[in-house]
């Protein structure tokens, strides 16, 4: 029997999402700190490609899996300047709406991850029971 993946999937998810928050989170924190850059990390598709979860193949038209066995470091980057905010006159580069506006991109994305691994959790239930 294979191992279920999609646990794997959905913590490695949820820890970037930790990640991100904090990095949104901070940036708010910052608003008005002086030079302040804002920051972001790189996004989960990158991260995924990084990590060990590879997708399985069950033919060989579909797509190949990654076969990269790195640990998938989630990295914090200099986040890209903000086009109406640009660098304000005290250096700061963080644009208020848009961090309020990922970290509501957060919470749906960690509100759809917990639904889905609860979703597939009774289900697996469902079949033990039986």
């Amino acid at each position: 029997m294979q191992p279920i993946q999609l646990f794997d999937l959905a913590s490695r998810q949820a820890e970037w999402l930790t990640i991100r928050q904090q990095v949104v989170a901070g940036n708010i924190a910052n608003a008005n700190t002086p030079k302040f850059r804002a920051k972001d990390v790189t996004p989960f598709d990158a991260v995924l490609d990084k990590s060990d979860i590879a997708m399985a193949r069950t033919n060989p038209a579909h797509f190949s899996g990654n076969d990269l066995s790195d640990s998938g470091d989630i990295d914090v980057k200099d986040a890209a300047l903000d086009q109406e905010i640009g660098i304000q006159e005290s250096g700061n580069t963080v644009g208020l709406a848009e961090e309020l506006s990922k970290s509501g991109d957060i919470k749906r994305q960690y509100d759809l991850n917990t639904s889905l691994v609860s979703s597939f959790n009774r289900m697996m239930l469902m079949t033990v029971r039986k």
